[in-house]
């Protein structure tokens, strides 16, 4: 092995979970001002917000997604403006055969 390339501060510290309270004793370089005394012995403490005693995918809870369902929205969400769209065009269809084209709206003056 090479001689001077590990740092000089990789020593016993311990990483607690501040969901679950469960503490993990293993080696690293993290700084730390905090202590902790487990089994009679002082040693860094490294606070920490999720550890595999509580992230829902090693703990079982991870919530499933509705795939099917969300695909059934999006294809109602899909006929629905299909169906605003045919409408809006036969609106459109009715309204303009309602109302005179300008050739025929000039007939009618020059018949008067």
């Amino acid at each position: 092995m090479k001689k001077d390339i590990h740092p000089s501060n990789y020593r016993p510290v311990v990483f607690q979970d501040l969901n679950t309270n469960d503490t993990f004793l293993t080696r690293s370089v993290v700084a730390t001002d905090d202590k902790i005394t487990l089994d009679g012995v002082e040693y860094p403490l490294v606070k920490i917000h999720i550890s595999s005693k509580s992230h829902p995918f090693f703990t079982g809870q991870e919530k499933m997604l509705d795939i099917e369902g969300r695909v059934d929205k999006f294809k109602a969400r899909q006929e629905a403006a299909k169906e605003r769209a045919e409408a809006l065009k036969k609106a459109a269809a009715k309204k303009s055969a309602a109302k005179p084209s300008n050739k025929e709206a000039a007939k009618k003056l020059g018949e008067k």
